[in-house]
């Protein structure tokens, strides 16, 4: 048997010798690419699961993933940015490897979510840094900008909505839970997308060549997605995701008052958040850049070359690198 969760290399369990534990250590070094961590840290009364890399006095670049995803899909992206920052990639409780102890009652909602990922910014002392946001992580890191507007450098969304031009069709069944929050609507979602067959198509609908995407992508999501009780958690969040909806003004109006770079790096044939949503950014930032991919839901995993070159220059003209965040500690 594998140790479990708890036993896995953590700062204040382990010792300093094996603090650094490492993914893909051998493919890494001879790509001369910095290696990637994988640590958990208190907060929020959770156990935050979370990957990093890079010099902990660099720039911050703060990493946030989707449903049904976790921070295993920037595991291509983090040793090509970690050369010029400080990259951290945590698992949004609900998802991936993050534990809630059953004490903590947590309730599963994006302002749930985004007071986790507050603190576990906090659990860092981090007051300055970039933010990629994707699918769920949109709404979450939307919210950490606007109630700290003044720590967030820049902003790169790769298929993370905040306008309803941006949501497509896909969302029918979802919306309907919306309307009527019945046993039944809950049901189908619960039949229809929370399977392995539902999470593959998230990854493959789109792609010029499905047989690109790595199917321990897929696999894992929906192996993690059948763990006991988290199929209510993610059927309790299609429902809260209305409140997103209705919190879209709210972003937009961040947008306008707060002028973040913005960079919208889209897969064209997501069938959840479509091409309009990403040209929508330019109504409040007309600034924002904008590019499209020939890829679906996961550019990530497909374009990842792609996407990190776009955000290095990105990140490089708006000078979001500049000024050095404050992590003061050795995460």
């Amino acid at each position: 048997m594998g140790k479990p969760m708890s036993q896995l290399a953590t700062e204040d369990t382990m010792p300093s010798e094996d603090k650094r534990q490492t993914l893909s250590n051998s493919s890494e070094a001879e790509l001369g690419l910095p290696p990637t961590s994988i640590r958990t840290v208190e907060a929020d009364g959770v156990r935050v699961f979370y990957r990093s890399a890079g010099d902990t006095s660099a720039p911050v670049l703060l990493l946030l993933h989707g449903f049904p995803a976790s921070s295993f899909m920037f595991r291509e992206l983090i040793p090509r940015l970690a050369d010029h920052y400080r990259v951290l990639a945590p698992d949004l409780p609900g998802f991936g490897f993050t534990e809630v102890p059953a004490k903590r009652k947590y309730a599963y909602s994006f302002d749930g979510l985004a007071r986790t990922i507050e603190a576990f910014t906090q659990a860092f002392k981090i007051d300055r840094y970039a933010i990629y946001v994707f699918d769920y992580g949109a709404p979450t890191g939307f919210r950490l900008a606007m109630a700290h507007p003044e720590r967030v450098t820049a902003i790169i969304s790769q298929n993370g909505n905040a306008y309803e031009e941006g949501l497509g069709d896909a969302w029918e069944p979802i919306r309907k839970y919306w309307a009527a929050p019945t046993a039944d609507n809950r049901e189908v979602l619960r039949q229809n997308i929370l399977t392995l067959e539902g999470t593959r198509w998230q990854y493959t609908h789109g792609v010029r060549d499905p047989e690109r995407v790595p199917p321990e992508s897929y696999t894992l999501d929906a192996a993690l997605l059948e763990r006991p009780g988290n199929n209510d958690i993610q059927l309790d969040l299609f429902l809260d995701y209305a409140s997103n909806v209705k919190l879209y003004p709210s972003f937009q109006e961040y947008f306008r008052k707060s002028k973040p770079p913005l960079l919208a790096i889209w897969g064209k044939n997501d069938p959840f958040f479509i091409p309009a949503g990403a040209e929508a950014f330019r109504k409040d930032l007309p600034n924002a850049e904008v590019r499209f991919l020939d890829t679906g839901h996961f550019a990530i995993e497909t374009h990842v070359v792609e996407i990190a070159a776009a955000m290095k220059d990105f990140l490089a003209a708006n000078g979001a690198g500049r000024r050095r965040a404050k992590s003061v500690l050795s995460r």
